[in-house]
């Protein structure tokens, strides 16, 4: 993986795409490629003031613009694609937060319907330092403000999903889409399995900060430049999206209610402590249960997720997915020195 190629890409705003699957690739890349990416918002940019109601400046399905597909070279079902993040970076000295008339998880929703009014549509704009990485709060209502560290990440990576579904930007599911975990930060390795030839890699919807859960429904939400590393294993298959860091494992879960999102996200935790560090599935079961860490991604979209996490340093000896995670790091490393 040494001097590997590098694709700069910014889409003009007819160039993104709005859904997984059905929407042909805009690049062929080759496993090993660096991707310098501009992401737009979740907004399309276009909420950037309290005046801009998601209501009246967006238009519903136009929503979450993702940067891509990217056909990678010699995928095929039954491969994982290991997406490094080597950088993500706000493109902007602002974000914006809303909130959206039945969306969220403490208003009725169209799946949770009752009989009184959706809360109010509101939109918070928040400043960013990027040069101090912060985030300020400014209340709405009063004179608050709360400086808070900025923690970029991508709330949506996903390829294609299988059986020739297309599936919308905003659903979470076994191809990855809006899965919206903080944990999908600068320094991890995102695996997803191959469901089509080539892949269809996608990400988008940055977020300057966002709490576990999203409980609103919308996080800090920003335009990003985010650099990642796409490498290929031939053979692995990965079943639901998987996160590495250099301290954990980390398995997720989507699906409606909240509880099977746990379930699938602690089975494949599982299951990936069989596959990999020789643990029977009882063995495993009862491992996990005594060290898991289980945060919540999203309780407010289509599907919601949920995830599991071991830290690295209980595990017994073992390699995962190839060591493909060392060696994505080393290579980020020498692109940022």
């Amino acid at each position: 993986m040494s001097d590997p190629r590098t694709l700069t890409v910014r889409p003009t705003p007819g160039e993104y795409a709005w859904t997984f699957g059905g929407a042909p690739p805009v690049a062929r890349i080759a496993p090993g490629t660096v991707l310098e990416l501009y992401t737009e918002d979740c907004f399309a940019g276009r909420v950037r003031s309290e005046k801009d109601l998601v209501s009246e400046v967006c238009e519903f399905p136009f929503l979450n613009p993702q940067t891509g597909p990217f056909h990678v070279e010699g995928a095929e079902p039954g491969d994982t694609l290991a997406i490094h993040f080597v950088s993500i970076e706000p493109a902007r000295d602002w974000a914006a937060s809303t909130t959206v008339p039945l969306f969220g998880a403490l208003t009725s929703t169209h799946t949770t319907a009752t009989l009184q009014p959706p809360l109010p549509e509101a939109v918070w704009i928040w400043q960013l330092d990027r040069e101090r990485h912060t985030a300020l709060f400014t209340a709405r209502d009063g004179d608050i403000s709360v400086e808070l560290p900025m923690d970029p990440m991508h709330g949506t990576v996903g390829v294609a999903p299988a059986n020739l579904e297309v599936r919308s930007a905003l659903v979470p599911d076994a191809h990855g889409g809006n899965m919206d975990t903080p944990e999908m930060r600068a320094g991890v390795t995102c695996y997803l399995g191959v469901n089509v030839e080539g892949g269809l890699l996608s990400l988008g919807d940055g977020h300057a900060r966002q709490g576990e859960g999203e409980t609103c429904g919308v996080a800090v939400e920003c335009a990003m430049d985010t650099v990642v590393i796409v490498e290929l294993l031939k053979g692995i298959a990965t079943p639901w999206p998987r996160i590495e860091s250099d301290t954990h494992i980390i398995s997720t879960g989507s699906a409606r209610p909240l509880e099977d999102a746990f379930r699938i996200s602690q089975l494949d935790l599982v299951q990936w402590l069989v596959r990999d560090y020789g643990f029977s599935e009882l063995d495993a079961y009862q491992f996990a249960t005594q060290t898991v860490e289980s945060p919540l991604a999203n309780v407010c979209d289509t599907n919601y997720t949920c995830v599991a996490k071991i830290r690295k340093e209980w595990l017994p000896a073992g390699e995962t997915h190839r060591g493909i995670h060392a060696c994505l790091r080393e290579t980020a490393a020498a692109l940022l020195r």
